[in-house]
């Protein structure tokens, strides 16, 4: 009975040095500047999210979280320097849903989209829009099939990526409308945008943060919401179901992650640090006047989240057909 007490007590101290550093190391937690990898070009949605979050951890811990753009190949080529970073929480990755859409779409990823990160919070949902400039003749959603429908082929619509939420929109629009929009991917938000405000194609499906600046400026017209209901920022513009596509329902997220087998107590720390921050009212009126909405889950609820959202957005990529090499 005495060995076996004292086999007990061995271990339980054995376990405690080895957990002991651990917890030592997330308390001490930055101790030196932070990356984090938007992978999307500056003044796109992700990377205004990214740097509202990464200016407040900066805040809070009075240590730089350093933003870093690293666009390319739809996202992959920002969330794969993550992927295969250190697990000491010294890297992190703030990226949109196309963080689990891009496994439906190309055939070879360079890594795993859940094996390979370690969720730590959803940041915010967003609401998407449907755009066109300003001087479009178009008014409603219904003009919009009416030109498609008149036009074959010569319709285009700009996303931020391929694959990313905005384009899987498009083909959604594409299936509910009975039309063919030609698709036209740009790397991140901003440089579409510009496309769409220069009218050099016809409209995009956008998420709120980074067309709003263009709506309340006049230079694009906002003809339809994705989501469900409609959003409090824009009051007067109608739902897809509204306008006309009964069922049409579709967002955008964003969220952030770390290289997998961060330790548990750093991914904890970080996902309290920032929904403390979601919760500062001048970041969640800042994030509420994007026509977004503050988030701030747990990592247990986002991975959960990421495995879910990733089976929703696999029957879209299935029923468009859209695949990517």
């Amino acid at each position: 009975m005495k060995h076996s007490a004292s086999n007990f007590f061995k271990r339980a101290i054995a376990a405690t040095l080895l957990v002991a550093p651990v917890i030592a190391m997330a308390q001490a937690y930055p101790n030196k500047p932070v990356r984090v990898i938007i992978p999307y070009p500056a003044g796109g949605p992700t990377d205004i999210l990214g740097r509202i979050v990464a200016q407040g951890l900066s805040a809070k811990h009075g240590q730089s979280f350093v933003v870093e753009n690293k666009p390319g190949a739809s996202g992959m080529i920002g969330a794969d320097q993550v992927a295969k970073a250190p697990a000491d929480g010294y890297t992190l990755l703030v990226n949109a849903s196309l963080q689990v859409i891009n496994g439906s779409l190309y055939a070879k990823m360079p890594h795993d989209p859940l094996k390979d990160f370690a969720p730590v919070t959803q940041i915010a949902d967003v609401p998407m829009v449907l755009v066109v400039k300003d001087t479009n003749p178009a008014k409603s959603v219904e003009d919009v099939i009416a030109q498609a429908k008149a036009n074959p082929g010569k319709l285009s619509f700009a996303s931020s990526g391929n694959g990313a939420a905005p384009h899987l929109a498009g083909e959604a629009f594409n299936m509910a409308a009975g039309v063919k929009l030609t698709h036209i991917p740009y790397k991140g938000s901003a440089p579409a945008l510009a496309d769409v405000v220069g009218g050099h194609v016809s409209l995009m499906f956008d998420p709120l943060p980074s067309s709003t600046p263009f709506i309340n400026a006049g230079t694009l017209r906002p003809l339809a919401v994705t989501t469900a209901k409609r959003v409090p920022s824009l009051p007067n513009v109608p739902t897809m179901a509204e306008a006309g596509l009964p069922g049409y329902e579709i967002s955008t997220w964003y969220g952030v992650w770390a290289p997998a087998n961060t330790p548990k107590e750093i991914v904890h720390k970080l996902s309290s640090d920032i929904a403390a921050i979601l919760k500062e009212p001048e970041v969640a009126k800042r994030i509420a006047g994007m026509g977004s909405i503050p988030v701030g889950s747990t990592p247990e609820d986002f991975e959960a989240y990421n495995r879910s959202e990733q089976v929703k957005f696999a029957k879209i990529v299935k029923q468009s057909g859209a695949k990517l090499d």
